[in-house]
């Protein structure tokens, strides 16, 4: 999964980087992230059967594009708009239609593993790598999570990228907008609040970025 999301991804941002930034800037932001890339995957611990096995697969593009875009001079607000625009030339490799399945099945999926994690964390047996996560069910159509701990976090700080954080963050709006998800909150870690306060709903209306207030 590690190197699926990772090649898609860079497959799909090609041209526009090499649009915005120029083809010299695309082959040495090739060149450091491959390099990159290929060392967190050696060095990156499995988190194993996690709920959120999926977003720790992106930790390893995370850490080498972002590393890559500090190294080629990039400030922190032109690397936060790359990242986010290549994270929805990968999303949207799906059609529309496709994906607001996808969300809903992912969402209800999460829901029903969501206490079994709780349970897995109260027991002390979740990787540190893992996130720690109170749940709570509101209705058929939604419910809420606060994340004490997230993996992001976690693997930025060890790897020198914590300034890509909160900026990764807003991602979450981007993802739940394009697949008919609900979606809001008003703290989040990566801002250095206490959790993020996340709520979801399986059908509802997100927008694109966070609006004022929401993080």
């Amino acid at each position: 999964m590690y190197g699926f999301i990772y090649h898609l991804t860079m497959m799909r941002s090609k041209r526009y980087i090499k649009k915005t930034y120029g083809a010299d800037f695309w082959k040495q932001f090739k060149q450091s992230s491959d390099a990159v890339f290929k060392k967190v995957v050696k060095e990156l611990p499995d988190i194993g059967e996690s709920i959120f096995s999926f977003n720790y697969a992106y930790v390893p593009s995370y850490v080498a594009w972002y590393k890559s875009m500090q190294k080629l001079g990039l400030d922190r607000k032109q690397a936060d708009d790359l990242m986010w625009k290549m994270n929805e030339k990968m999303l949207l490799s799906v059609p529309k239609p496709f994906l607001h399945m996808v969300g809903k099945a992912y969402l209800n999926s999460f829901r029903k593993k969501a206490a079994r994690h709780v349970e897995r964390q109260k027991a002390g047996v979740l990787h540190p790598n893992d996130w720690l996560i109170d749940y709570r069910n509101i209705d058929d159509n939604s419910f809420e999570i606060d994340i004490r701990r997230c993996g992001f976090v976690t693997v930025a700080e060890q790897y020198g990228v914590r300034d890509m954080l909160p900026g990764i963050c807003g991602v979450d709006y981007m993802i739940s907008h394009y697949m008919g998800n609900g979606f809001s909150r008003t703290k989040v870690l990566g801002d250095g609040d206490e959790c993020c306060n996340c709520h979801y709903e399986l059908t509802g209306k997100c927008p694109l970025h966070a609006p004022a207030g929401m993080k």
